[in-house]
């Protein structure tokens, strides 16, 4: 096949303690899945439904590499998350059979222009230059479900520059892992290589230049660079 101009590299990360990589097909993320951060966002956790959006497979950032401060904002957002790696997927999947789909997890952030996100709430409009824009979603190397198993209960950090900011267990999530699988599913047609980010407990806050942020989870990895 003769292309009339040069494609893009395949975006993808590292699995853990192996030269092997995972490709990335697409990132989806749930919006609101900590009751505290439903809360701190104005929200009510007990009525409102998971709340879906997307950021491109270009947005991936690995290796603790750098990542450079967004353009067109001024309150750039920190979220850690659990990320979910998919190995396979289908439509309609049930809440039974979802975690079959799972190749592996990572740890992962969610950045967020929040100052673009407010005028999109304010407005109706879509959340695309909020949440999917260049380097927004740096993430560790995977570790197979294979070897960490399923995590329930384990505990989630971020830090920045050495201070806690976010902490929590990862059984505070409103809708456990094969739950978002499965509800995603009823909308997308999920594929390997799509990743899900699985939203954020309390405590997100603004970071800048300068700024290091380490996160991690228990028994699934750590993830450490630095906003320039």
């Amino acid at each position: 096949m003769e292309y009339v101009v040069k494609p893009s590299a395949i975006p993808s990360v590292p699995v853990n303690n192996t030269d092997e990589f995972f490709p990335v097909h697409r990132i989806y993320c749930v919006g609101r899945n900590y009751s505290d951060h439903v809360k701190e966002m104005g929200g009510d956790p007990k009525q409102e439904p998971p709340i879906f959006f997307s950021k491109p497979a270009s947005a991936c950032v690995v290796g603790n590499q750098d990542v450079n401060y967004p353009q067109a904002t001024s309150d750039l957002h920190h979220e850690v998350e659990l990320v979910v790696a998919l190995k396979s997927g289908g439509k309609d999947l049930s809440i039974e059979s979802a975690l079959d789909c799972v190749y592996g997890y990572a740890v992962g952030i969610d950045f967020t222009r929040r100052d673009l996100q407010a005028i999109a709430k304010n407005n109706g409009r879509p959340w695309d230059v909020a949440k999917g824009f260049d380097q927004s979603a740096p993430i560790s190397s995977i570790a197979p479900a294979s070897e960490c198993g399923h995590p329930v209960d384990s505990r989630i950090t971020l830090k920045v520059n050495g201070e806690i900011r976010q902490q929590a267990k990862l059984d505070e999530m409103i809708w456990a892992v094969p739950e978002i699988i499965s509800s995603l599913s009823q909308f997308f047609e999920l594929k390997s290589g799509d990743l899900i980010y699985t939203g954020t407990p309390a405590g997100v806050a603004a970071v800048g230049v300068g700024d290091t942020l380490s996160a991690s989870i228990e028994g699934v990895g750590e993830l450490e660079f630095n906003i320039v």
